[in-house]
């Protein structure tokens, strides 16, 4: 088996090959490699403090989202009508419109119809500005919504047997969840939730919408001040590609640990086809998606 790549390092330099060619004479202004350089390997205190609100922002999101969603998969197959119904609902409505749309509608939206004016939240040793808490409330809601099918394709994976022979004992339906059929679920929920934390961290950036000064709208302003898009913008989609690549490895390191005492088909894809793309001939590809 080939060694799994940590770094998409072809990727990077297939990159500045491209712009090498773009700098040559005649080609149009000429690129100036410090900026690039000085964001990726020397950044400023604003672009480490956009990269730490970045993951901040993502993990918070990705924690609400997990937590609605586990709840909404729960309503959604339980036997009592309204739960359903509200489960239904929250899916339907928040699948179905745009991201862009809830974060200025809540943001924005909330504001201008006095409903909720984002105020700014004091907790201790930090203050939260209210543009980050409307945009953690909108990507944690959004998130809830897919992340609800994904955890109730997991719980319908598991035999109902299962389920049946926690009722046979005279265990409760909460606790048959939490102690029989969520721990096996676990390992079928997993993949597409590293999926979906790996889309959460890219996400983050549509917080520019209502100028979160996480990564991107840090380093849009900064290309601004020197109008230098090419070497700014690379730098922040090789900090966006770090980001993304180590958390593919802590992935896959999470699925090897849920794995252990199954056979290898269903280890799942390794790191290199995770980064790349393609399937070895033991990989078995998740089947269970959020549909985004």
């Amino acid at each position: 088996m080939l060694r799994p790549a940590i770094l998409p390092v072809g990727a990077i330099v297939i990159a500045l090959l491209v712009a090498g060619c773009a700098g040559r004479p005649g080609a149009g202004p000429k690129l100036d490699w410090d900026y690039f350089f000085n964001v990726l390997l020397r950044p400023d205190d604003r672009i480490r403090y956009g990269i730490w609100l970045t993951l901040s922002i993502a993990i918070v999101s990705q924690i609400i989202g997990v937590v609605l969603g586990t709840c909404a998969a729960l309503a959604k197959m339980s036997k009592r009508r309204l739960l359903r119904s509200i489960a239904n609902v929250y899916v339907w409505l928040f699948r179905g419109t745009p991201l862009v749309v809830q974060i200025v509608l809540f943001y924005f939206g909330f504001s201008v119809a006095r409903i909720y004016g984002w105020p700014d939240l004091v907790v201790p040793g930090a203050k939260i500005d209210g543009a980050i808490q409307a945009g953690v409330f909108a990507l944690g809601i959004n998130e809830g919504a897919y992340f609800a099918e994904i955890v109730r394709a997991g719980i319908l994976s598991i035999d109902p047997g299962q389920a049946e022979a926690g009722k046979a004992l005279g265990m409760r339906y909460g606790q048959i969840m939490r102690r029989i059929v969520l721990p096996q679920a676990a390992r079928v929920i997993v993949p597409p939730l590293g999926n979906e934390f790996n889309n959460m961290l890219k996400t983050t950036s549509l917080l520019v919408l209502i100028s979160v000064p996480e990564l991107y709208t840090i380093i849009n302003r900064e290309q601004g001040q020197y109008f230098a898009p090419f070497e700014f913008f690379l730098a922040a989609a090789v900090w966006y590609l770090l980001m993304t690549t180590i958390w593919s490895v802590i992935q896959a390191w999470i699925e090897r640990k849920l794995a252990r005492g199954t056979t290898s088909a269903s280890v799942g894809p390794s790191l290199r086809e995770r980064l790349f793309g393609g399937t070895g001939p033991t990989a078995e590809v998740p089947s269970i998606t959020g549909g985004r």
